[in-house]
């Protein structure tokens, strides 16, 4: 007899209606993340979509007296409406004026805000930063680069102040004087009474000094004599033939065995003075005399002196 396959059920109808709905939610309804995206950002204008090739900062060149323009763009992802505010900072920042200081930028959309930078006619020429902030109501903040660069003869001047010796540290300051940003490096020697006893030679600080910038710096020096008289000198160069050295004095001495020193030097004369002026002047001192026998005068009387005849010559009393 032929063997009879098993009848197969269809699958029940709500287990089918389930599925459906199942695959129409995830058809319909995007990701979250996608939705909100990755949160709002603010760059110079002139990118590729997403951000790509963005610009890093903003960079305008110009001579003094003239406006120089550019744009900003901001990016809402969210589903809701994004207000911001935007501001200069930085020393080129009095000089950045908006199209609008309140921006607001509708859901899922990008807007550029155009924005010049008016250089004054004294401007000093060089380089300068700045920095964009845009700022959205619940406190986010994003800054944007503005670098400038004033037309004119650059001028690179650095000096080094107030060097100061402090036990293991020597204390300094760096200015720039000139109108273009500096990279210092630093060479520092010790000499002493009887030699050198530091000889560091010149190597790059690792800091941007902009111009009209004060840096107050110091510099460690653990092997400090612990007794000598040292003439530190600082000697400071930066790109452009900006250099300078100044130099400071300082007294290495024990301060605290040579003060107990003296303290017991001048005790001990105290004590032996007092002893010699008891000794001399004291009234009713005791007197040795040659024969080993010790006489006392009594007080305020001179002691007496011997008397004997005289002996006339031939004869004898």
């Amino acid at each position: 007899m032929p063997r009879s396959t098993p009848h197969e059920r269809p699958p029940s109808t709500w287990y089918v209606r389930l599925l459906a709905a199942l695959v129409l939610v995830l058809l319909v309804a995007p990701p979250a993340a996608a939705d909100e995206g990755p949160g709002w950002t603010a760059r110079p204008a002139g990118g590729g979509s997403g951000g790509r090739d963005a610009r890093p900062y903003v960079y305008l060149e110009g001579a003094p007296a003239t406006v120089l323009q550019d744009r900003l763009s901001v990016t809402n992802p969210a589903r809701a409406p994004l207000t911001v505010r935007l501001r200069g900072d930085g020393p080129a920042g009095p000089w950045l004026r908006f199209a609008a200081d309140t921006v607001t930028v509708p859901a899922r959309t990008r807007a550029d805000v155009p924005f010049a930078l008016a250089l004054p006619g004294n401007a000093t020429p060089g380089h300068l930063a700045g920095e964009i902030v845009a700022s959205a109501d619940g406190g986010e903040e994003r800054r944007v680069p503005v670098r400038v660069r004033v037309g004119g003869p650059t001028l690179a001047a650095l000096t080094v102040e107030d060097v100061e010796v402090s036990g293991r540290t020597i204390r300094y300051a760096l200015v720039n004087r000139g109108n273009t940003p500096l990279r210092p490096r630093l060479a520092v020697r010790v000499d002493g009474v009887f030699g050198t006893l530091l000889d560091r030679p010149a190597r790059p600080l690792g800091v941007e000094l902009a111009p009209g910038r004060r840096a107050e710096r110091t510099e460690p020096w653990p092997d400090a004599p612990a007794l000598d008289s040292v003439t530190v000198r600082l000697r400071v160069a930066a790109e452009g033939g900006a250099r300078d050295e100044a130099a400071a004095s300082a007294a290495y001495v024990p301060v605290a065995p040579v003060a107990e020193g003296g303290l017991l030097v001048l005790g001990v004369l105290a004590v032996l003075g007092t002893g010699v002026y008891r000794r001399r002047d004291r009234p009713g001192a005791a007197t040795t005399g040659s024969d080993g026998t010790t006489a006392t005068e009594p007080h305020g009387r001179q002691p007496a002196q011997e008397s004997r005849p005289l002996a006339k010559t031939g004869a004898e009393s």
